[in-house]
């Protein structure tokens, strides 16, 4: 049996335009496309599903069940480029026994995590 490999996520919001954009402008994804009702943003090997629900509210009451990780090769450059679209910070850069995370809050209220593991780190993984 070949094992499943997690390949996307489906992020459900009453305002999924205004989502979309954030992500795009705060993380440029790799493909900002359209897929039947769906946007869909491509990092790496990852999609990430845009679309609208019923059955959510406009802000996520429990943010800390999922948190969104994006792996970065220089999350000081990233910072800056999120910053300049204006995010809003749930814990600001900051380095762990050398590596760096950081974790926004996007429109929605959901945590993105921002991460640059050490070499040092890697290795141990």
């Amino acid at each position: 049996m070949t094992r499943p490999v997690l390949g996307s996520l489906l992020l459900s919001s009453t305002d999924p335009e205004r989502l979309r954009a954030w992500y795009v402008s705060a993380l440029d994804p790799q493909d900002n496309s359209d897929v039947n009702q769906y946007g869909v943003l491509k990092f790496g090997e990852f999609y990430l599903f845009i679309d609208t629900r019923a059955d959510v509210a406009d802000k996520n009451p429990e943010p800390g069940r999922v948190i969104l990780n994006f792996d970065v090769g220089d999350a000081r450059e990233v910072v800056a480029r999120m910053e300049k679209a204006g995010v809003q910070w749930l814990a600001e850069l900051e380095d762990r026994d050398g590596s760096l995370f950081a974790t926004a809050i996007d429109p929605d209220g959901n945590y993105v995590q921002i991460i640059q593991i050490s070499e040092e780190h890697r290795k141990g993984m």
